[in-house]
């Protein structure tokens, strides 16, 4: 038996060319020294955290204080002032730079670390050094000039490492959001103006816990994404990674166009842990790629496909991107609330995917891969198993109503204890040892009950039961290092962003930007409903038409504004505005929060600026835009997915006063059809070519059989008869010609 195209994950390698495209990866060279002690720091701050998931998180400002000193400390000495290939390059210490690090980085750090940790240091008062700082609660609305000093020092240095680590759009931003804080009275239009504050309250509200910095971003992503993160890097290593790319081999390649819905399957596995699109693009793309061009599709298309499937990792879940966490502690509802609403919307995405690949390939002539090429389904869990086993301990954890944190802390000590400790290696035994006397010790103080101890007691002894590889001590804090630096821009920008809830909060900015919304939408509404109503159908009545304006108007700032913003960022700002916008219109609060964060994803993968697109064009050798062209039209499910659910909050599942099974099963059902004739249109085939008459008519019987209502599905079906009796015939007379003729040999 050969050995299968597809090729084994080669995670260094991925790594490295994820660095091309994902700016925060890139950090100086520091020298031996320094970078061994960054190093280890970097694996302290991951133990960290990896030990307050499971026994406990100091007290909210002490914890937040803790992870943002991590964050100085780890992006000044990495990231320049100015990336250059200088500043990036190793040069000589001196008086004023040491490790490659210039004194006034230094400096910052310093300065960010006292700024950081003064809170918890003045909290209950402050006496030493001939300062008298009262407790913290006697403080708040008229600080210390102290508080004043720091907060303004913390205010300017978390903007410059969100600067440093994600570009200069975000902090440009969020400066905007302070001077309309600051400027108020002297707003150009009626409807933005408001009292203002000076700086010293606007110090207040921004350093003082919760709100600014030290709210609600800043804590999610310090107990909980953080954590979700380093997962996903660790679980990869394991070998859960080629263990997902197998079993899509298995799942998807002999079918017809194999490699590219293998790289669809393999990307919606890895979105289960991962909720980066770049690290999904080029961990499944080094492989998937090369195997689509090999099989013959076009460069741009081979780049789209994997664009297009890993950038549903952020919705796919169990572990989505960091804005999911976030919009379960806005909302105040369980994690496994917005898990178990976000599965129906993503798999419509990659059905939508999966559509357009099956019908290029058929309009292509692609085949999958031969019999003999594709690795045995019995094999890869013979030798496999064991590394879903962290997955498995994970998601016990969650839906059996424990914290996300807590499933993390879970699912990482698996991950170590399956990759690392082994009955051959004694002392690596000691791991599991732990673990079980903490799973005893937490059935025995009630956090656990005896039955899930039982199940994490059983999984743990059948996760050192497996032949698989093992690694070092080296490559477990490899890993970690790994994922801290996966973390740093995340946390950077939820801390940054703080500022944007801080401000909206003390300004209500967010009323007024939605007032306008709205305003705006309902004078189009006007103007359209004298053209166009008199068709006698709902739809077209002037509240729907409102409604309907006022979430394009969203849906297109998400698309503009995330162009050059990262999801959890994105998701924060607009949020805001969109709740008080569409609960004027009746839309569920969940289905406000989903809909802003499927078009902020939708932004990456739609031109001018989608890194997803860009890292698959660099790997498929094709033009970066018409990548991303072929990304957005195939992510074409998840850019009308979130209309449906707006109009139809029961494809979301977990809103009781809108879900019914029936209802479910129509509007889910009605629009994965839909989302199918789209797709035919997409491609210009079904089971023959599609002309452009036909692709018009079966595309826009796809949106009227997406739009959730028995009326637009009567009429998609009008629409699409036509063209469906047009192919048939058509796939008959060209099985008919290519018959053989009668008396002939077949």
């Amino acid at each position: 038996m050969t050995e299968p195209p597809i090729g084994k994950l080669d995670i260094e390698a991925a790594e490295s060319l994820e660095k091309q495209y994902d700016t925060s990866l890139v950090t100086r060279d520091n020298g031996a020294r320094l970078a061994q002690v960054l190093y280890y720091l970097a694996i302290a701050f991951a133990f960290y955290h990896m030990y307050t998931a499971g026994f406990g998180t100091p007290v909210d400002h002490t914890h937040m204080g803790i992870h943002l000193s991590g964050l100085f400390i780890l992006i000044f000495a990495g990231m320049p002032l100015f990336r250059t290939r200088n500043t990036l390059e190793y040069r000589e210490n001196t008086w004023w730079r040491w490790g490659n690090v210039p004194i006034y980085d230094w400096v910052f750090a310093a300065i960010g670390i006292m700024s950081a940790l003064f809170l918890t240091l003045s909290w209950t008062g402050l006496t030493a050094f001939g300062l008298d700082v009262s407790e913290q609660a006697l403080r708040q609305g008229d600080p210390h000039w102290l508080d004043l000093v720091f907060g303004t020092a913390l205010i300017i240095l978390v903007l410059e490492i969100t600067r440093r680590s994600l570009g200069v759009i975000l902090p440009t931003i969020i400066i905007v959001f302070i001077l309309y804080a600051l400027l108020g009275p002297y707003m150009p239009l009626q409807v933005l103006k408001h009292p203002g504050v000076d700086w010293r309250q606007f110090i207040n509200n921004m350093y003082f816990p919760a709100e600014g910095i030290f709210g609600v971003t800043l804590w999610v992503v310090s107990t909980v994404v953080f954590h979700f993160v380093l997962f996903g890097v660790v679980a990869q290593r394991m070998g859960l990674g080629q263990f997902f790319i197998d079993n899509a081999m298995v799942v998807a390649g002999k079918y017809t166009g194999g490699p590219a819905k293998v790289s669809v399957v393999s990307s919606a596995f890895f979105g289960t842990i991962s909720g980066s699109s770049i690290a999904n693009t080029v961990s499944t793309g080094s492989l998937t790629i090369p195997n689509m061009k090999r099989l013959g599709y076009p460069g741009h298309f081979a780049g789209g496909v994997e664009a297009a499937s890993s950038a549903g990792g952020q919705i796919t879940p169990p572990i989505m991107g960091a804005a999911s966490f976030l919009m379960a502690e806005f909302l105040e509802v369980p994690y496994t609330t917005i898990v178990i609403a976000a599965i129906v919307p993503a798999s419509m995405h990659y059905i939508g995917v999966l559509s357009i690949v099956h019908f290029t390939a058929k309009r292509l002539n692609l085949q999958g891969y031969p019999k003999d090429q594709l690795p045995k389904f019995l094999k890869i869990w013979r030798e496999g198993w064991y590394t879903v086993m962290p997955l498995i301990a994970l998601l016990i954890t969650l839906f059996s109503g424990y914290s996300p944190n807590m499933a993390a802390f879970m699912g990482l000590t698996f991950c170590i204890i399956v990759g690392f400790s082994s009955y051959q290696k004694p002392m690596t035994l000691i791991l599991p040892a732990a673990m079980m006397t903490f799973i005893l010790w937490r059935v025995s103080n009630g956090a656990f009950s005896p039955v899930i101890g039982s199940i994490f007691g059983g999984l743990l002894i059948l996760s050192l039961m497996h032949k698989g590889q093992r690694h070092g001590i080296r490559a477990l804090f490899d890993s970690f290092h790994v994922g801290v630096q996966y973390a740093l821009a995340v946390g950077a920008a939820c801390a940054a962003v703080g500022i944007v809830v801080g401000v909206i909060n003390t300004t209500g900015i967010a009323f007024r930007l939605g007032f306008m919304v709205t305003t705006s939408a309902r004078d189009m509404a006007e103007v359209l409903y004298a053209v166009i109503g008199w068709i006698p159908l709902e739809v077209f009545a002037q509240a729907s038409i409102q409604q309907f304006l006022s979430l394009l108007l969203i849906a297109i700032a998400c698309i503009l504004m995330g162009a050059g913003l990262p999801t959890t960022a994105l998701y924060i700002m607009l949020v805001s505005v969109a709740q008080p916008a569409l609960s004027e219109l009746g839309v569920p609060v969940l289905a406000t929060h989903m809909f802003v964060l499927y078009y902020g994803v939708i932004s990456e993968i739609t031109p001018p600026v989608c890194a997803s697109a860009y890292a698959a064009a660099g790997i498929a050798g094709a033009n970066p835009f018409r990548t991303g062209v072929s990304a957005f039209s195939l992510g074409i499910g998840k850019l009308m997915v979130p209309m449906v659910f707006v109009y139809a909050p029961t494809m979301l599942i977990v809103i009781p006063e809108y879900f019914t099974w029936f209802s479910f099963v129509q509007v889910s059902l009605t629009c994965a059809i839909g989302i199918f004739a789209i797709a035919t249109a997409v491609s210009g085939y079904f089971v023959a070519p599609l002309n452009a008459g036909w692709r018009f008519l079966m595309g826009f019987a796809g949106l009227m059989m997406v739009a959730p209502s028995w009326e637009s599905d009567v009429a998609a079906l009008g629409f699409a008869a036509p063209v469906i009796l047009a192919q048939f015939r058509a796939s008959r007379r060209s099985t008919q010609a290519l018959a053989p003729a009668d008396g002939e040999q077949p």
